[in-house]
């Protein structure tokens, strides 16, 4: 029998096993349903995934760079605790640098990837760590960069609050300083929040946006519609010195903007360099997180629950 996209949409349902889990008991049991809960069952695999209704707000997001290409990860756990734990942490690492190590730019195809000296996939081996900490865990996200010449660089701070890559296309010779280089801009991202690369990856409409509510306050001073788009104008300057990382006041020399930090970086080697990208991840944004204590957190563990 064929497994189809319903049958493991209908079994993830049923059970709150992860994808793969599901497709592979499916195959195991010949697309019998009650029959593949049964072999998640045996597995130990519904288990662990008992746990996955609990919110996975904390955890860490790990990076690896090498070369011409970077990947960053983040990875969920219910507590600041267990994010700190030996194991979590090592899974976290190893699994980013199989998604460098592999190419790997989507989380699906990380989870199906194999996971080094387990004997079985990225995901399996996380559903095996939720059995043995006694957790829920997640992986969340996964971003990638690549440039055809040149460098990326990838930087991590906090212990892993924000992790974020940074991609330098040129083919100075001198690779360590463009490196150096790299890594200062890094820093730069996880402290100065960039949205965009540049003005010209301004999405149309969230430039019509920001136009609309400079207008708008442009027009409550009063002021005539001729002045009032000239005014616009004016302050949308800010508005892409605020967001663009190109444009903005480089975090160590605030009288310099990022691309002016560039171009004498490209000056001093003697060679063009253009900051191809860069990407960004703060642990657990946008995610509702506990209010559990730490004695709560201790008492969890020490309980397996």
């Amino acid at each position: 029998m064929t497994v189809t996209a319903n049958l493991v949409k209908d079994l993830r349902e049923k059970t709150g096993a992860g994808m793969m889990d599901c497709k592979k008991a499916l195959t195991e049991t010949n697309g019998d349903l009650e029959a593949a809960v049964d072999w998640l069952r045996k597995k130990g695999i519904c288990t662990a995934s008992k746990k996955s209704g609990r919110v996975a707000a904390e955890g860490k997001v790990v990076v690896a760079a090498a070369g011409q290409r970077g990947a960053l990860l983040e990875v969920n756990t219910e507590t600041d605790f267990t994010a700190k734990n030996e194991k979590f942490i090592a899974y976290a690492t190893t699994a980013v640098e199989t998604a460098l190590a592999n190419g790997v730019d989507e989380l699906e195809a990380l989870a199906a990837t194999p996971y080094p000296g387990a004997g079985r996939s990225v995901a399996e081996e996380l559903t095996a760590l939720i059995a043995s900490i006694g957790e829920n865990m997640n992986l969340r996200r996964l971003s990638s960069l690549t440039v055809t010449c040149g460098v990326v660089v990838g930087y991590s701070h906090m212990a892993g609050k924000i992790g974020t890559l940074v991609g330098l296309e040129s083919d100075a010779a001198d690779q360590e300083a463009l490196r150096e280089l790299g890594k200062k801009i890094a820093m730069h991202v996880a402290a100065s929040t960039p949205f965009y690369l540049n003005r010209e990856e301004v999405p149309i409409a969230d430039l019509e946006r920001e136009k609309s509510v400079l207008a708008e306050q442009a027009r409550a001073s009063g002021k005539p519609e001729a002045i009032i788009e000239k005014m616009v104008v004016g302050r949308l300057s800010k508005f892409y010195g605020d967001t663009c990382l190109v444009e903005q006041p480089f975090v160590m020399d605030q009288e310099q903007t990022v691309q002016a930090v560039v171009d004498a970086a490209a000056k001093q080697l003697g060679s063009k360099i253009r900051v191809s990208g860069f990407a960004r991840f703060m642990m657990g944004e946008g995610l509702q997180k506990r209010d559990d204590d730490f004695a709560a957190e201790v008492a969890k563990q020490v309980g397996g629950q």
